[in-house]
């Protein structure tokens, strides 16, 4: 490739704040790859409709059909995509088991892995304000995807996340706060930070 290659990886439970860094990622020219797009390009090529539970039963047969590193396979042909068109600094947005990451840094050992966190009912709020297709509307669904989410082994990548960051309650707080994180990235070696 013969360029300096930055990759960040991010990963956190559902409404933690994974969004707004990644917004904030793209004010540092990073180019964000999304895992879940593999997830809702396969609902549609089985002309599935896409909803939350089918986005939870095709993410959980895909690992159980072609194993657990599956989505990270198919997401390393959207990476190598950007990178072709001369993408230097890429996100990923939606690391959730330590298999997937054991990939990525198999073709990317620089890889750094930031995990976002917030507790459950702060989570339960931005769920339910967004409004978003694919997000809980009752808190006992917000509950059952947070456990389909454990399942695959997210909670093991924030464990041993490079980066961890207690997502702030405020949009402004959470601007400064990951603008802080990624100087930090940038600029510095691989050293686990907490935020």
């Amino acid at each position: 490739m013969g360029q300096i290659m930055q990759i960040i990886g991010i990963t956190g439970l559902p409404s933690s704040g994974k969004g707004a860094f990644s917004n904030v990622a793209k004010d540092f020219s990073f180019h964000e790859i999304v895992m879940g797009d593999v997830i809702r390009k396969e609902i549609t090529n089985r002309g599935l409709e896409l909803t939350r539970e089918n986005s939870n039963q095709i993410m959980i047969e895909l690992r159980k059909e072609r194993g657990d590193d599956i989505v990270a396979e198919l997401t390393l042909e959207l990476i190598e995509e950007a990178i072709n068109q001369g993408e230097t600094k890429i996100l990923i947005d939606g690391i959730r088991s330590l298999k997937e990451v054991e990939y990525f840094k198999d073709q990317f050992p620089n890889l750094q892995i930031i995990a976002i966190h917030a507790n459950p009912d702060t989570r339960y709020l931005r769920s339910k304000s967004r409004q978003r297709k694919d997000d809980a509307y009752s808190r006992e669904s917000f509950d059952k995807r947070d456990r389909i989410e454990l399942s695959v082994g997210i909670g093991e990548v924030i464990a041993l996340a490079d980066i961890l960051i207690n997502s702030p309650s405020t949009l402004e707080e959470a601007q400064v706060i990951f603008s802080e994180v990624l100087e930090e990235v940038i600029n510095v070696d691989s050293t686990p930070l907490v935020f």
